[in-house]
């Protein structure tokens, strides 16, 4: 038997694990962000390809799992899953498996059949699935198919009510003055040039996102209120697909994860709980505190065939081993 590879790749960072069919963590590559919405597909292709080599080190690979972040359409994770195959022409990769980063995600928190998992990092996803196979999945392309949050969009907001405050549009906030600092320039108008021209890249506006929660935290009520919007869409996400699902009134786990949801804001999470369960009193809302790897190796193991006993042992093995820095 060779080697078993799980990939989880979101916007900022990529984690590949090598297992046994024991749970054993016999080898592990991070890297980069490798969602093709914000590199390209042969750039993402490119440094998966990579992360398996660094995984497997030599060993025989019996299969691969990759859930990658930004391959939300079936004609995307169909062309990523060609792509990566073609970069293994002699069928290196065994048995491939390509999908969202969230089934990583859902199964990171919770191995209940009957589950609602939702992501907030760079971007935001959201996914159901119900124990008879049916799922509820999203676009996930922005404002052009009804999408909005993430940290990208929670900074890019929090520079549209900066520049409207400094020009007069908008009411005053402190955002005028601390969205330019953060990104080193002095106003607003010179971040405004600075994008246009392209001396800045518009990804680096997914760093604002924590501009945002430190000044509502200080108070600033428009700052506020870009929270409160986010919290507002991960309820309208989880609500529907709950819905959806035939959900609503079950005690049905609701996965939380991603990169704006580890900042742990109070009025975020706050805000989070309150819409849900003001919705379905009886949902569970799950906080993520596990790296979404650890839910692509447990799939990964369980489409192996391994048992529910090894895969217990095989979650403690790779959370041990995500411990530990990468070798």
């Amino acid at each position: 038997m060779g080697v078993i590879i799980a990939v989880d790749g979101g916007g900022s960072k990529t984690d590949a694990v090598a297992l046994n069919r024991h749970g054993e963590v016999l080898g592990r590559a991070r890297g980069t962000g490798t969602s093709p919405h914000l590199i390209g597909l042969d750039a993402a292709v490119s440094q998966i390809r990579e992360l398996i080599l660094g995984a497997a080190a030599g060993q025989r690979i019996e299969r691969v799992h990759v859930y990658l972040s930004g391959l939300d359409l079936p004609i995307e994770i169909v062309e990523f899953a060609e792509g990566l195959a073609a970069a293994f022409p002699h069928g290196e990769l065994g048995h491939l498996v390509v999908d969202n980063d969230l089934f990583a995600l859902l199964r990171a928190g919770t191995a209940e059949p009957d589950a609602v998992a939702i992501v907030c990092g760079t971007g935001i996803n959201c996914v159901g699935v119900r124990a008879d196979g049916e799922t509820v999945r999203f676009p996930a392309l922005g404002m052009i198919s009804g999408d909005w949050g993430g940290g990208f969009s929670i900074g890019e907001w929090g520079l549209w009510h900066a520049a409207r405050s400094a020009d007069g549009r908008g009411p005053r906030s402190t955002l005028e003055h601390t969205v330019p600092a953060a990104l080193g320039l002095p106003d607003v108008s010179a971040v405004t040039e600075a994008l246009h021209f392209g001396r800045i890249e518009r990804t680096t506006l997914a760093a604002l996102s924590p501009v945002v929660f430190a000044e509502s935290d200080a108070g600033d009520p428009v700052a506020g209120s870009v929270v409160d919007r986010q919290a507002e869409e991960i309820v309208a996400l989880a609500t529907a697909t709950l819905r959806r699902l035939g959900f609503l009134g079950s005690a049905v786990p609701v996965v939380l994860g991603g990169g704006v949801i580890a900042s742990d804001n109070r009025r975020l999470l706050a805000g989070i709980a309150s819409g849900i369960y003001a919705e379905d009193p009886a949902a569970r809302i799950e906080i993520v505190r596990e790296p979404p790897i650890l839910g692509a190796s447990l799939l990964a193991l369980a489409a192996a065939g391994v048992g529910p006993e090894i895969l217990g042992i095989a979650r403690e093995r790779v959370r041990v081993s995500l411990a530990s820095p990468v070798g």
